[in-house]
């Protein structure tokens, strides 16, 4: 039993020693960039179905509790109800990013603006795909925590407006601030 004291001591330094890694992290005002991967799921009378999503965002923070946020997103391939064909979409967004922090590396933030989408529709019988495109809002909720001053992790939920149609997004995010 007494071989186990030191390794225990040593794990707990050790843990110890992890956490105090982003202990002094501050939200850092400046340009910052990041790319996200995660599921989109449409549930609408004539589509429900949900596909791997992934989104590059850069953006610029003006101080810790405001900033601004370009993305573009890739929604996947997603099924129309009874087989009947398959909608393709993605989106360009700009977006204000309000943050609250909670401690050092740890806040919400909350996400409104507008996105430039596209969407392709094909139809197993027919040969050309038919197309729509709009404008319109979206918004969001997530958690960030923070690694480093220049390293975050975050978990976001989106809402893509697509004139009738509702997409929304789930992923996990990295972002790198410069």
């Amino acid at each position: 039993m007494k071989n186990n004291t030191p390794l225990t001591a040593f794990l707990l330094a050790a843990a110890l020693g992890t956490l105090s890694i982003g202990a002094h992290a501050a939200n850092p005002t400046g340009f910052y960039a990041g790319a996200g991967v995660g599921q989109s799921m449409v549930d609408e009378y004539f589509i429900d179905d949900e596909d791997t999503a992934f989104q590059v965002f850069g953006g610029y923070q003006f101080n810790p509790h405001f900033g601004l946020e370009a993305a573009y997103s890739d929604f996947g391939d997603i099924d129309l109800r009874g087989a009947s064909g398959r909608m393709k979409a993605d989106t360009l967004s700009l977006v204000a990013v309000g943050t609250l922090p909670f401690t050092d590396n740890f806040s919400g933030y909350a996400k409104a603006g507008v996105h430039s989408w596209d969407a392709d529709y094909r139809n197993h019988s027919i040969v050309r795909p038919a197309s729509a495109d709009g404008t319109d809002p979206t918004y969001g909720l997530g958690l960030q925590y923070r690694f480093s001053d220049t390293i975050a992790l975050r978990g976001e939920y989106s809402r893509f407006e697509m004139d009738d149609l509702d997409m929304d997004l789930a992923q996990i995010q990295i972002r790198f601030d410069f």
